[in-house]
């Protein structure tokens, strides 16, 4: 999408020829941000990105079709065309973005602070999942048709940079007062708060403040963030939208590809009464008049079949999370952990267990007290709680954030130096040469553009670079 939108024809009859008069280009950003809103949430966080990571890192398990191809290695983590969809998603959205930025910057909509910090503060997610996905990316050269046909891939470490600034920005313009009408109910997410909108950006920047922890930890100043976002689970910036289903709840009704992933299943029953050992899980019938029974997909070992146990958490209404509450005081009980060795106390890691015990989902797991829960882990070193606060993250992350949990298991990865010592053990045996450490770059611009091109190789690169607040170069 980065070639795509690149390319536009000289000839001013074939422009005219390709107008599309029922789309008109010139929209009033209270719609246009609306649209950007559905395609962040739909298109790009809780669609293919979410079903690919999530089996990486052994939330779901791939039992058939492409996602079995991905659980195996066969073929799809390295391949240019696996993401392409959400590759060209994201350049789009953002697209999209930057024009509504402009028009409330320096065009007809100038002025209009509160829709152009609500952009900005897409936009900078929008980035941040580009690049956390795929490591150094075009971007400053991008969005200008007739101009860059080719763009340069920018380094991870500017558009970082970028991401901070644009967030920090979008907080400025949401606390100036503009005489444009509040976005009211084409505010999808947040109905027109502009203060639950400073919130979330901060969050955001305590999440990726965290994500360089390997590169340039600042827990203080993650603690700051954290301090100045969400106080419960009605301020997370999440998005349900009536009229579209539950992307995990569409793909097993459509095409039923991921399972139960017996590593998940293992690590659940390893911590005493865990509710989710059980309550995770669907029952299936292996066979007609067969007795129910929890049957777990052995990842990266079992065969192809759609007869494996599935989600039990599966609702079309269930909500797409950008970040969620208890992320937050995971990240807020890890940094505190981290600032000082002395730290034992499993306070904060109770308030997330218990967010996470309490998430805004069809089935939760609010009757367990997260107390009695935590303490039957007998914590008792700041290193065991550091591990911990790792492991009940990622269960909290099921299945619908699981991009972050890949996030999270790559960043850890750099800090604990090896797979040895993560605290997350991951099963499928295949990790030890491809354990996917990024994702691959789109065809469409592997195919058109000479610089991803370059960049993409045969596309074994996948497992062997790290992104670079993972310690790589890229």
């Amino acid at each position: 999408m980065a070639s795509i939108s690149l390319n536009s024809c000289s000839e001013d009859k074939m422009d005219d020829i390709n107008k599309n008069v029922n789309k008109p280009v010139n929209v009033a950003t209270r719609f246009a941000i609306t649209d950007a809103m559905t395609s962040t949430a739909f298109s790009n966080t809780g669609s293919d990105l979410a079903f690919y990571t999530g089996i990486y890192v052994e939330l779901s398990a791939g039992g058939s079709g492409q996602m079995y191809n991905a659980e195996t290695r066969n073929g799809e983590p390295q391949s240019a065309t696996t993401y392409n969809n959400s590759w060209v998603n994201q350049y789009s959205t953002m697209y999209n973005l930057k024009t509504i930025i402009d028009k409330c910057t320096t065009g007809t909509e100038k002025g209009n602070y509160t829709t152009l910090g609500i952009a900005q503060i897409l936009y900078a997610y929008n980035l941040a999942l580009l690049t956390d996905m795929y490591g150094d990316v075009p971007f400053s050269e991008a969005f200008q048709p007739g101009v860059y046909y080719t763009p340069k891939l920018d380094r991870q470490e500017d558009l970082y940079k970028t991401i901070f600034a644009t967030l920090q920005d979008a907080i400025v313009n949401l606390e100036k007062t503009s005489t444009y009408p509040t976005l009211g109910t084409q505010d999808l997410i947040y109905g027109g708060s502009n203060s639950k909108w400073i919130k979330a950006a901060n969050g955001l920047l305590a999440r990726y403040t965290l994500h360089l922890s390997f590169k340039s930890p600042d827990y203080d100043k993650v603690l700051t963030y954290v301090s100045k976002s969400f106080t419960n689970k009605s301020e997370e910036f999440k998005m349900v939208n009536s009229g579209i289903p539950n992307p995990f709840y569409q793909l097993k009704i459509a095409r039923g590809y991921l399972f139960s992933s017996k590593s998940l299943s293992d690590k659940l029953n390893a911590r005493p009464n865990d509710p989710r050992a059980t309550g995770y899980f669907q029952k299936i019938s292996k066979s007609s008049g067969a007795p129910l029974t929890y049957e777990f997909y052995e990842n990266g070992v079992s065969p192809q079949s759609q007869n494996y146990s599935y989600s039990a958490l599966l609702n079309k209404t269930n909500p797409i999370y950008m970040l969620s509450y208890h992320e937050l005081l995971f990240i807020k009980a890890e940094a505190e952990a981290r600032k000082s060795a002395s730290v034992t106390s499993t306070a904060s890691l109770t308030a997330a267990v218990n967010a996470a015990f309490n998430k805004a989902q069809s089935i939760n797991f609010s009757t367990t007290d997260a107390a009695s829960y935590v303490a039957g882990l007998n914590i008792s070193t700041n290193a065991g709680l550091l591990k911990e606060i790792a492991v009940q993250k990622y269960f909290s992350f099921y299945e619908e954030e699981a991009v972050e949990a890949y996030n999270d298991y790559r960043r850890l990865l750099a800090m604990y130096g090896s797979a040895a010592a993560h605290p997350i053990q991951l099963a499928n045996p295949l990790n030890a040469t491809k354990f996917p450490l990024r994702l691959s770059y789109g065809n469409s611009d592997v195919s058109a553009n000479k610089n991803v091109q370059a960049a993409f190789g045969d596309g074994t690169y996948v497992y062997k670079e790290n992104v670079w607040w993972a310690g790589g170069t890229r």
